[in-house]
């Protein structure tokens, strides 16, 4: 096997074990790891010539892939592939792939994080402290509480063990329910759960889903968790929602534009954290993507790619 594989993903470097895999198969890799924002002649320039490309969350629209004649195989170092024009790479002849699963237990294990950070105040505590002030109010126990699930793919379904263990109820939007979850339509879920996190794909559907209308519905005590997709959230609804007590807060480890832009509206507000995507980002999860993006870039290359998500080529 020969061809030029391009890898932007930032943990991904030259001589670890993903590149010596691609190399012993005979390919030749270049690193560009891309991070911050992807400027769209950078991308082009840097798919010159590339057969494949082993990619994080680069914007890869369908003028981007049109510049790069060569490119037959991408593969996301990830679950989520809202970020490329999987129907214009069809049109090229060009597979994508991602990788279903690979970060789910990381994701879950964070999203209990920030249920417990965000129950007790635990960001608010340790900001006070370094800003000299020695804050004492209280927080809540998961025990006994409501957790809804918006979608119920492989991250959620990690969740809800974690969740039982504190004693939990779940709910999901999902009628492909587990044991331990009931199913619920959209506005019961928001209504009744103390704690709504969001584990669904980036669709047209999807879009602005939870907006002004979702907030309403919720509980003035209600933790908005996100480590799905930044679009998902009306950002805007968001915070205005929480300046005006109808929830009370929301961590969110994704946002619309990543990094956050410095005249964000979700910047200083009190109750919103937000995180620098860092869910799926264990040293176990990146190992696994990396070393199963690989295989299944090689795959794909020979015509077999597994996860393929916009048909052959």
């Amino acid at each position: 096997m020969t061809g030029r594989v391009l890898i932007t993903t930032d943990y991904l470097r030259p001589g670890d074990d993903v590149d010596l895999f691609l190399t012993r198969a005979g390919l030749e890799t270049v690193h560009l790891p891309m991070t911050g924002r992807r400027d769209p002649a950078h991308l082009v320039t840097a798919l010159a010539g590339i057969d494949a490309a082993l990619v994080a969350n680069e914007p890869l629209t369908g003028d981007v892939l049109a510049r790069a004649p060569r490119l037959r195989v991408i593969v996301r170092t990830g679950v989520g592939y809202d970020s490329i024009d999987v129907s214009a790479a069809a049109r090229l002849g060009i597979t994508v792939s991602t990788l279903p699963g690979v970060n789910a237990n990381a994701v879950a294990e964070y999203t209990l994080g920030l249920l417990l950070a965000g129950a007790r105040r635990l960001v608010q505590s340790a900001s006070g402290v370094a800003r000299g002030d020695w804050p004492r109010e209280d927080g809540h126990e998961l025990r006994g509480s409501t957790l809804g699930l918006i979608g119920f793919g492989a991250s959620a379904r990690a969740v809800v063990p974690l969740a039982r263990a504190f004693r939990m109820t779940v709910l999901c939007t999902s009628r492909l329910r587990g044991p331990d979850v009931r199913f619920v339509e959209l506005p019961e879920l928001l209504s009744t759960s103390d704690y709504v996190s969001v584990h669904t794909a980036l669709t047209e559907r999807t879009r602005g889903l939870l907006d002004a209308s979702a907030f309403k519905l919720m509980k003035p005590a209600a933790l908005l968790v996100n480590t799905a997709r930044g679009a998902i959230v009306d950002e805007d609804a968001l915070v205005t929602a929480v300046r005006t007590g109808e929830i009370a807060g929301a961590a969110l480890d994704v946002v619309r534009e990543e990094p956050l832009p410095e005249g964000s509206p979700l910047r200083g507000v009190p109750g919103i954290v937000v995180y620098s995507h860092l869910a799926g980002q264990t040293a176990e999860a990146r190992r696994a993507a990396g070393r199963r993006g690989a295989e299944e870039l090689v795959a794909a290359l020979a015509g077999r790619g597994r996860f393929v998500v916009n048909g052959e080529k």
